[in-house]
């Protein structure tokens, strides 16, 4: 006979493989705080509900406290025989309080159990994650508030295209995280609902309260099919969706940093604590947190992609398949938990070389979209100026020059339209303060984007006297 809690109904030993193939025990250990948490408000709700005495409730409870407290100690052989937590968990009551610890798992099954058990941990994550980005926008933020007037070069197709604040650069990040954080907000709706009560997959015939048990659980809801309660991962999937947006995120802002620092860019220097050295060039200032940044991205999408293939064929309800649910999810986890928190730091320290932005961009003829604007204002279409401009432009590459630098004669060559005031609208700072549509690149976009920023963030940030001062801490 198994010594298995299951072993009623089989009549021979489970093989040694079956146990090293099937057990979970290895991973899912990291949810013993929370099956405890669910078991303890499990039995308080059975004794409430007269299922099992309100002494043996006490007792069990008592003794779930003592177990957690041993396991934490590290006095316990997390062996592949006991299969999973749950089953550890139970072994172990027993052997504290006996016969009694049998009791527990009325009205209830492993596969409710840890769709409980998921749910609590991931909980607690995504919340972290949350307060994370935060800090990170906050990061973000700060830089762009003390860089408020550098002017750099913006690029499309990684071409030098118009001119910019880099302020503004560093806010189109922010927004991304922005819409991280509310993604990641939304996903806890779906997260935050209660399973437990599903029982194996048709609910359970003991008068049990689901209400007072997410109660004591903090869920505002509960599962409405017991059927979806045990089989539903739609939740991490969501999760893994949101996480691998931040993580691409993470990765894009990193491939800038590494460009970035470079010596061919030369606009920011990573500081010293964030980056790595050369085993063999002595010279060398490597951005291993941003590359690897970068590089831990497909892990997160692997995660991702590896349960969506896990959920594609599965029927109704629980299948062992679901298992393969939580080395991915935990992964994903704790890469994106890492890379946030890293990058929270590199970011906070990045050196900025606000004369190199500069430079940069007055080389490039960054200001050409402005040449043609001033024809347009002048009565000429667009796509005349455009071509007028054009010209210009080639001309100025022949002659070794920027087009600000032509004189107002060689301009006239392509158009008599073009006077002496071309000079100033053509200008990097004019190019910059001009572009005030909303969301634009003009400093006063700039400083109310970052008013409105700080008070997201409950930033203290020195602002224009019509922005307000907002105040405060980051949420817990």
């Amino acid at each position: 006979m198994t010594n298995k809690l299951w072993a009623g109904r089989f009549s021979e030993r489970t093989d040694k493989l079956v146990e090293e193939f099937t057990a979970s025990i290895g991973f899912d250990a990291r949810l013993l705080e929370y099956d405890i948490a669910g078991s303890i408000a499990h039995v308080r709700m059975l004794a409430k509900q007269g299922i099992i005495s309100g002494d043996d409730g006490v007792t069990i409870m008592g003794a779930l406290g003592v177990i957690k407290r041993k396991i934490e100690r590290g006095g316990v052989e997390l062996g592949v025989e006991y299969e999973d937590i749950h089953m550890l968990i139970e072994k172990m009551l027993v052997e504290e309080v006996g016969e009694m610890g049998e009791k527990m798992h009325t009205a209830r099954s492993r596969n409710d159990q840890i769709a409980l058990d998921i749910r609590l941990f991931l909980r607690d994550k995504t919340k972290e994650i949350i307060r994370l980005l935060f800090e990170l926008s906050r990061a973000m933020v700060l830089q762009a508030h003390k860089n408020i007037d550098v002017i750099m070069p913006g690029y499309t197709h990684l071409q030098r295209a118009q001119p910019v604040l880099f302020a503004h650069h560093l806010l189109a990040y922010y927004e991304m995280f922005k819409r991280d954080r509310e993604r990641l907000e939304d996903c806890l709706k779906r997260i935050n609902v209660m399973p437990l009560g599903s029982a194996a997959l048709a609910g359970t015939s003991f008068p049990i309260d689901m209400d007072y048990v997410a109660e004591l659980l903090d869920f505002p809801k509960i599962v409405a099919n017991s059927m979806d309660g045990v089989s539903d991962r739609d939740f991490i999937i969501e999760f893994l969706s949101a996480a691998a947006l931040i993580m691409m995120h993470l990765s894009r802002l990193a491939e800038e940093m590494i460009l970035w620092s470079t010596y061919e860019f030369g606009f920011i220097e990573l500081s010293d604590a964030y980056t790595t050295g050369s085993s063999i060039m002595p010279q060398k200032k490597n951005s291993d947190v941003a590359e690897l940044t970068r590089g831990k991205c497909g892990r997160v999408y692997g995660s991702l992609i590896a349960l969506l293939t896990t959920m594609k064929g599965l029927p109704l309800t629980y299948n062992r398949d679901l298992q393969e649910d939580k080395e991915p999810l935990f992964d994903a986890v704790d890469t994106l938990t890492a890379t946030i928190n890293v990058n929270c730091g590199l970011m906070a320290n990045i050196k900025v070389n606000a004369q190199r932005m500069r430079e940069t961009a007055q080389i490039g003829h960054l200001t050409a979209t402005d040449m043609a604007d001033y024809l347009v204002r002048k009565g000429m279409t667009f796509r005349r100026a455009h071509s007028v401009t054009g010209s210009a432009v080639k001309y100025a590459i022949q002659q070794g020059k920027e087009i600000a630098e032509l004189t107002l004669e060689e301009m006239k060559k392509f158009s008599e339209m073009l006077d002496v005031d071309i000079f100033n609208y053509i200008s990097l700072e004019r190019s910059v303060t001009i572009r005030t549509s909303p969301g634009g690149t003009a400093p006063v976009r700039v400083k109310e984007a970052l008013a409105k920023a700080a008070v997201e963030l409950n930033l203290d940030l020195l602002l224009p006297a019509d922005c307000g001062r907002p105040t405060g801490d980051s949420p817990a």
